[in-house]
């Protein structure tokens, strides 16, 4: 029986994701934001994900981020929306907190609303990858627009895509 999920395009690369840290026997943590759990969703479906997944945030509200990724009163008072710097942080908390190899992160405007910012346009998202050395961050848009779930789907493609392009060596946008 074919299943819908993961997403067709989230599939492929999650399956790719999962099968190279298989290779190297090393793990992986995410957290996420405007994708809502997709990343960690589709990582879980594939087999095996035990030996590779550490676990996973969804850190949608800023409340969330002060109870589990170690935000203070100061990030929400200078919070702008989603940067390459708010996703760095969250991947270096959450990538030392859980102890896996990688940390994905994303966090980015879903939509169908948004603001007046280019990180407030719907389509936007900020992604990173934290190791213990380094950290990774790019800024991607989609061009769907207000398509909320086509960004979301689209964010966790992107966003396993970087953790792809670092566990094999080779990231492009490095930062």
């Amino acid at each position: 029986m074919a299943s819908n999920f993961p997403p067709p395009a989230v599939r492929e690369v999650a399956s790719e994701v999962s099968a190279l840290l298989k290779e190297r026997s090393e793990t992986v943590c995410v957290a996420e934001t405007a994708a809502g759990g997709l990343i960690s969703a589709s990582l879980l479906s594939t087999p095996g994900a035990s030996k590779i997944y550490k676990g996973g945030l969804t850190l949608y509200t800023l409340e969330s981020r002060i109870a589990f990724a170690g935000w203070t009163q100061y990030h929400i008072k200078s919070y702008t929306g989603p940067t390459e710097d708010v996703v760095k942080g969250l991947a270096e908390n959450v990538r030392g907190t859980l102890g896996a190899t990688y940390c994905v992160c994303e966090s980015g405007t879903a939509g169908p609303t948004g603001g007046n910012t280019p990180n407030r346009t719907p389509g936007y998202v900020a992604l990173a990858v934290a190791t213990e050395k380094d950290t990774s961050t790019k800024e991607a848009e989609t061009g769907l627009g207000g398509d909320r779930e086509g960004n979301m789907v689209a964010f966790a493609v992107e966003g396993l895509k970087l953790l792809r392009d670092v566990i094999k060596g080779n990231p492009k946008l490095f930062r």
